[in-house]
């Protein structure tokens, strides 16, 4: 059994082994689902031709970390009604955030602020975080 692990690496067997890599030709590259290539643009915006004050967002190589951030905060905002994500297939790195506001500020401007308010609580996180550390670092010293 040495051998095998030997001659295979972390793979148990030779079964293993061609399960993985046939997995690691079909999966595209890590870097395909987040680089931006040549035309493609990160947000593209979509109205709502049937729902009045409504449109939909697509974030271009994101996953549900940042659509569910984004839809979190969108919640927080006084004039949206519905905020909802969704990602469309799970080997596509897309998310499609939808947005619907009562009609006193549009879609786009309740996305521009949730995501201005989101970069404020991650700047206020990393700040508070770096205070944490030094406190930490001066009681060690």
């Amino acid at each position: 059994s040495s051998g095998i692990n030997a001659e295979y690496g972390e793979f148990q067997t030779f079964q293993h082994y061609l399960i993985q890599i046939n997995l690691r030709m079909n999966c595209p590259d890590t870097f395909e689902h987040f680089l931006l290539h040549g035309d493609e643009k990160k947000i593209t915006v979509v109205p709502d031709t049937k729902v009045p004050n409504a449109a939909s967002f697509t974030l271009n190589k994101e996953d549900h970390t940042l659509g569910n951030l984004i839809r979190e905060q969108l919640l927080h905002e006084p004039h949206v009604v519905f905020a909802g994500y969704k990602v469309p297939h799970p080997l596509v790195a897309e998310v499609v955030i939808r947005v619907q506001t009562d009609g006193e500020i549009s879609p786009q401007n309740a996305f521009s602020s949730a995501l201005t308010d989101l970069i404020s609580e991650v700047c206020l996180l990393e700040e508070r975080y770096k205070a944490a550390l030094r406190d930490k670092r001066d009681l060690n010293n």
